[in-house]
């Protein structure tokens, strides 16, 4: 089961470690930070970067929540792990199974490729095929998608990286000439 913890921003990577060495694997498989690769745009080049998806929070997958609850209870800067009143509660399956469609098992959402022409969106492959329904806003300037899902406490919003599918074509054509040359 999947379980969220929240912790002091910027202080995620650090307390994802702490758990994956501090505690044993017997009773904690991984903890770990959902990620997003973005497109930036540096010096007239577009980089892909990766950030975290989720500010502030570290996800924990174990089967035996009250075993890890006594780990973190001892480490320092670790928060809360959500809950509803006195009770810790995961994430349904439904969430887990949307964070595994997006992010693979590594949880790291790649870039999707679409395409945008009168009719709306297409998106041509990557982890946003079949989620066009979900997008709430797109940004072209930035190559940024927001989708709107329902998780945990109520409809949460996403911002995801994305490419035209014309980009990649470009990014190619315009290495050949250099590739030739040398």
């Amino acid at each position: 089961m999947w379980y969220v913890m929240q912790v002091r921003v910027d202080s995620e990577e650090r307390i994802a470690q702490q758990c994956n060495t501090r505690i044993p694997k017997s009773i904690l498989k991984r903890s770990f930070i959902p990620y997003i690769e973005s497109r930036f745009h540096f010096h007239g080049e577009w980089v892909t970067l990766k950030r975290r998806m989720f500010l502030g929070y570290v996800f924990l997958d174990t089967d035996h929540i009250e075993e890890v609850l006594k780990y973190l209870y001892r480490m320092s800067d670790t928060t809360n792990v959500l809950s509803a009143g006195d009770e810790v509660v995961p994430l349904t399956e439904e969430e887990v199974d949307f964070l595994l469609q997006l992010g693979g098992e590594e949880q790291i959402v790649r870039i999707s490729k679409l395409m945008l022409d009168d009719s709306g969106v297409t998106v041509l492959n990557g982890p946003l095929k079949g989620k066009e329904g979900l997008i709430k806003k797109i940004n072209k300037h930035k190559r940024r998608i927001i989708l709107e899902t329902d998780l945990s406490d109520g409809l949460q919003q996403i911002e995801v990286g994305f490419e035209f599918a014309a980009e990649k074509a470009e990014q190619e054509r315009k290495a050949e000439p250099a590739a030739q040359s040398a």
